[in-house]
């Protein structure tokens, strides 16, 4: 078997008694792409900090390919890249200045693949950095992590302050990061892009992981929405199970579904149905499944 990219037991951080991250086991394999979702307050920026050996766990430990994070953080970083939402650059250096800076600093660079990401995202590397909008120097970092060819990325709010065309040029870059075997730890509020590019999904809320899977696995977290347009009147489904949130607008009725959905079908087989359309949660209403009031021990603080 092959050790796990990613992997933290019991993994745990507090303010004195204000509790960011609670528990945590999470695991993210070789080659796999995994989504770090959580409203803000929810643990997600801790938990990039612990993997990163920037902060101390009150309690458990994290792994980066079986090296423990805090005591083997050198090493660690050797196989790891890392994209923050946003970051602190030397204002006076050219972009590729930076670039090569940043590139002696992990020590590989592809430098085939840097020319390349540098045509992708548009860069203009005779820049200075204090000249480059916020969209252009997430590009700079982008290309400064993905050109190193990195066996985990870590990216935290990796298209903060892109443009559609750029956020695109991004999953290119991590799908093919994927096929080459890369492993990639996403933290996003763009549920799209997580949907889009992820094998599994890890929903963190006031500190705890309270959901982890494929997208096939997490369907029971919302129902189906099912929409019917009948030729006569709407029957009454408010006693079939699984059935909520009926609305009935003229001849067209509105409901979700948990569960089967055969017994509502069944129903409806001789209401004269007109249409029918149903389709299933996207990440987004999964995801606001779980949002709520954190609990009150539990920061609240965007960068926590």
């Amino acid at each position: 078997m092959t050790t796990p990219a990613i992997e933290t037991f019991a993994l745990a951080k507090s303010y004195g008694t204000t509790r960011a991250l609670i528990g945590l086991d999470l695991q993210v394999n070789e080659g796999e792409i995994v989504g770090c979702l959580g409203p803000n307050g929810a643990g997600k920026t801790t938990l990039i900090r612990l993997l990163l050996g920037l902060l101390i766990p009150s309690h458990g430990r994290a792994e980066i390919f079986g090296m423990d994070s805090q005591r083997d953080a050198v090493a660690a970083h050797r196989r790891l890249a890392y994209v923050p939402g946003e970051a602190n650059l030397w204002p006076t250096l050219s972009v590729a200045e930076t670039l090569r800076l940043l590139g002696q600093v992990n020590g590989k660079v592809d430098l085939t693949y840097q020319a390349e990401l540098i045509d992708r995202f548009s860069l203009d590397v005779t820049k200075r950095v204090r000249a480059l909008s916020k969209g252009n120097r997430q590009k700079l970092i982008l290309v400064a992590a993905l050109m190193t060819r990195a066996d985990l990325l870590i990216l935290d709010e990796p298209t903060s302050g892109l443009d559609p065309l750029m956020e695109q040029a991004f999953r290119l870059c991590v799908h093919e990061a994927k096929d080459r075997g890369q492993s990639v730890l996403l933290s996003s509020h763009s549920l799209s892009e997580v949907e889009a590019l992820c094998d599994r999904i890890a929903i963190l809320r006031a500190g705890r992981l309270v959901e982890m899977g494929t997208m096939a696995e997490m369907r029971h977290l919302s129902a189906l929405t099912v929409e019917v347009t009948f030729s006569r009147g709407v029957p009454d489904v408010t006693k079939i199970p699984g059935v909520s949130s009926v609305d009935v607008q003229g001849s067209t009725l509105r409901c979700q579904v948990r569960g089967s959905v055969e017994p509502l079908l069944n129903s409806l087989a001789n209401s004269g149905v007109r249409e029918l359309l149903s389709r299933e949660p996207s990440l987004e209403e999964l995801f606001l499944s779980h949002y709520g009031a954190p609990a009150p021990d539990v920061a609240n603080d965007s960068d926590q």
